[in-house]
């Protein structure tokens, strides 16, 4: 059930301040060698005191399993231990020698990381496993901690210690059954409410299939994970958290073992595409993915809107042009992998005779105490750039850039930029008074994610251009 019980307690740290996870990294090198030169002096010293008895270890695990919740930086005894955790991310098992940390974890900001849990004190022993989630929204944010018995898992057997971690999720039934087994033949391996936990339970090594339903309704299915296979000696902490990627299951499992963190989608989870058209010698374009018509007609400089493909895998992506299919082809084939739960732009970039895809990964996970901002260099004729983002009309001459000698096809990955408003100008690398993109006005909302592309002019123009990109809220899945 989801009651502690003698082997585990369900310890929960409140915290209501935005942005929290934990990870918890050990001085473990640094007590080591201390204690390797006290034992050499005692070897060496007859008068030195005794050698002290030896030290037990902790196994600690940490996750971050709050969806709106920035990344963080966690202290151990005051000491930078770790940096930037997010959301789903996890540490393997760190070994710490057993006693009493002060743990403290920093939200990272734009202005400045701010303290949202501790320090507070956590004592470890050296026959336990312990595992940390960060749990709730970032307004209700609060730390769980798990403890169970460290011992072997049994031989042919996989074990499993299930938490419920989605705050939006009603009290649930658990089914880990044989691939495509009928729930209503079967019984739950157990029912529970947010915070608590099934197990931990082992299991024979095999093919499994993980199905969570409302509970008392095996037909009313929330999350389903097609069949995954249990080896032999695996041994998982499972999180039911919710769901950032996609489709319509409410929550995702983050399966935690001994080398970090892995994500189980929910089997009908889709891949999400959007292609954009930024070459600027190019005429319009079709685009074939597997060889079958998927946009047509797509003129410089257009952006598609955010695309869903049921399907995920493997696809063979051509850029054409338009009605000169496949005589025509510009790009490709490109095999590129799109996989369940991510979204991935493909961006026809360069002039015509030199024509490439770039190929971006893009996160739309929402933060509720910062925007997203992401600049892409897609102007072949810009060379390398400068970029500012400043206070409205602010004098560039006078400001930093945020970005320096940016390359084309240059991706800055997401910047953290707190609500309000902004200007941003582009210019040569190391030239802060001639203003090639800009000033381009820029407002952005904590929980915004954005995507700025630097292009070429216009055909018969002269002005480069700066193309905003809205991938939140109205296309997010």
């Amino acid at each position: 059930t989801g009651n502690p019980g003698p082997d585990r307690i369900a310890l929960v740290l409140e915290q209501p301040i935005q942005g929290l996870a934990m990870k918890v990294y050990s001085t473990l090198i640094l007590l080591l060698a201390s204690l390797g030169l006290v034992a050499c002096d005692s070897e060496n010293d007859p008068t030195s005191p005794a050698r002290p008895d030896p030290v037990s270890f902790a196994d600690v695990q940490v996750l971050h399993g709050s969806a709106d919740a920035p990344a963080v930086d966690v202290l151990v005894d005051g000491a930078v231990a770790v940096s930037a955790l997010d959301y789903k991310a996890s540490s393997g098992w760190i070994e710490l020698p057993e006693g009493t940390y002060s743990i403290e974890v920093q939200g990272i900001l734009p202005d400045g990381n701010a303290t949202v849990i501790g320090p507070v004190d956590l004592q470890f022993d050296g026959v336990t496993r312990y595992t940390v989630a960060a749990v709730n929204d970032v307004a209700t944010i609060e730390a769980v901690l798990l403890e169970q018995p460290r011992v072997a898992v049994s031989a042919g057997s996989a074990r499993l210690f299930v938490l419920h971690g989605s705050a939006a999720a009603p009290t649930v039934d658990v089914y880990v059954t044989a691939p495509d087994a009928d729930l209503t033949a079967e019984a739950p391996v157990g029912t529970f409410s947010f915070k608590e936990t099934i197990g931990p339970a082992e299991v024979p090594a095999g093919d499994y299939q993980i199905r969570v339903t409302a509970a008392g309704d095996p037909a009313a299915v929330v999350y389903d994970s097609g069949t995954i296979t249990l080896n032999d000696a695996d041994d998982f902490v499972v999180a039911a958290v919710p769901n950032t990627s996609g489709g319509t299951a409410a929550i995702n499992l983050v399966a935690l073992d001994r080398n970090g963190a892995t994500e189980l989608f929910d089997v009908n989870t889709p891949a999400y595409l959007r292609v954009g058209h930024l070459s600027p010698d190019t005429p319009a374009v079709d685009v074939y993915a597997n060889a079958a018509p998927l946009l047509t007609d797509v003129a410089y400089p257009a952006i598609t809107d955010i695309l869903e493909l049921p399907e995920p895998g493997t696809y063979a992506v051509e850029v054409a042009v338009a009605g000169q299919y496949p005589a025509g082809v510009a790009i490709g084939p490109a095999d590129i992998e799109l996989d369940a739960g991510t979204t991935t732009d493909v961006l026809a970039v360069n002039l015509l005779a030199s024509i490439e895809a770039l190929v971006l990964s893009d996160d739309r996970r929402q933060v509720a105490t910062n925007a997203k901002v992401r600049i892409i260099h897609a102007s072949p004729s810009a060379g390398n750039v400068d970029i500012y983002v400043t206070a409205p009309a602010a004098d560039i001459t006078a400001e930093t850039p945020l970005l320096t000698d940016v390359p084309f096809k240059a991706n800055t990955g997401y910047l953290s930029l707190a609500a309000g408003d902004y200007e941003v100008n582009v210019t040569p690398a190391g030239d802060n008074t001639t203003v090639a993109i800009g000033p381009v006005p820029l407002t952005v909302l904590d929980s915004g994610v954005y995507t700025a592309i630097a292009r070429d002019p216009l055909p018969g123009a002269n002005e480069f251009a700066l193309e905003l990109l809205l991938d939140w809220p109205e296309a997010q899945p």
